[in-house]
């Protein structure tokens, strides 16, 4: 593996768990709307190839991604894994007939979901499932106990080494906490979008991470003309602005942006590296006032 300096360093959430921040989201990977096979096979596999020439020791990934699609594409690029190497995957939704995103919180289905992926990416034990329990960018409020507990049960079985929620409330945080240990948060979160800030600085404190999915607002894309000028005048992409900026956030985000062309990963590892001043800092939050 690289040696490459990633930005931001990394963060251990356990003691056997550490990540580069600057990781690597494979949902692009699949295709239009995260539903059907990559335009193109072997610029995918080549995506994935880089990431781990690059240094990168965090994949973000899930089977509902295609469906199925992400998975087997990073089975066939990069097993048998790297050492360093840490595959975060999730489960709570299925993909139906028409690319729909329906839940699939029941019993049976988690553990056909957790199998399911230990199949696809030829793995014994899964480094982090997240427990995906809200909507597409927001939380549900309620109680997520019985999902979570069958989570727990994996994990005690040796499937699942580490736990994770996705798309929850700090309410929904503490009330898996209190089942089994949490190692990271993935909730939608970026400049704009600042519902999660004190949540952020709760994980922060108890060192848990967190990880914003939707830099740029996804597929209704941030438009602001704040962003754009600091972005000009530092002479970067909005992208690299918005990753940087997430980075000096807090020490405890991990940051997983996709992207199907390697040209675009590098690009996005190497403006991650943007030095934000106080001022510009200071410009950026007025975004979400």
């Amino acid at each position: 593996m690289s040696t490459t300096l990633l930005p931001g360093g990394t963060f251990s959430a356990a003691p056997d768990l550490t990540f580069t921040r600057m990781g690597y989201g494979a949902m692009q990977l699949a295709g239009p709307h995260v539903f059907g096979p990559p335009a193109d096979r072997e610029e995918a596999l080549a995506v994935l190839r880089e990431v781990v020439e690059l240094g990168i020791t965090h994949i973000d990934t899930s089977d509902f991604y295609g469906p199925f699609v992400t998975n087997e594409l990073i089975k066939e690029a990069l097993h048998p894994y790297p050492a360093e190497l840490r595959i975060v995957t999730k489960v709570g939704s299925l993909r139906d007939a028409e690319g729909n995103w329906p839940k699939a919180l029941s019993r049976d289905e988690l553990r056909q979901a957790v199998h399911d992926n230990l199949t696809r990416l030829g793995l014994d034990t899964l480094d982090v499932v997240n427990l995906r329990v809200g909507g597409f960018d927001s939380p549900t409020p309620g109680s997520l106990a019985a999902p979570f507990e069958v989570l727990a049960e994996l994990q005690s079985e040796g499937l699942i080494k580490h736990l994770g929620v996705s798309t929850v409330t700090m309410e929904q945080v503490a009330e898996a906490r209190s089942i089994a240990p949490v190692v990271e948060v993935q909730n939608f979160y970026n400049i704009a979008n600042r519902q999660d800030d004190r949540l952020i600085d709760v994980l922060a404190e108890e060192g848990i991470a967190y990880v914003p999915y939707f830099p740029l607002g996804g597929f209704s894309p941030l438009q602001s003309d704040t962003l754009a000028g600091v972005a000009d005048r530092l002479g970067a992409s909005r992208m690299a602005v918005a990753l940087a900026w997430l980075l000096q956030r807090s020490p405890n985000i991990l940051l997983i942006p996709g992207t199907s062309s390697v040209a675009h990963l590098r690009e996005n590892v190497a403006g991650a590296a943007l030095e934000l001043s106080a001022d510009d800092v200071a410009e950026l939050d007025s975004i979400a006032g």
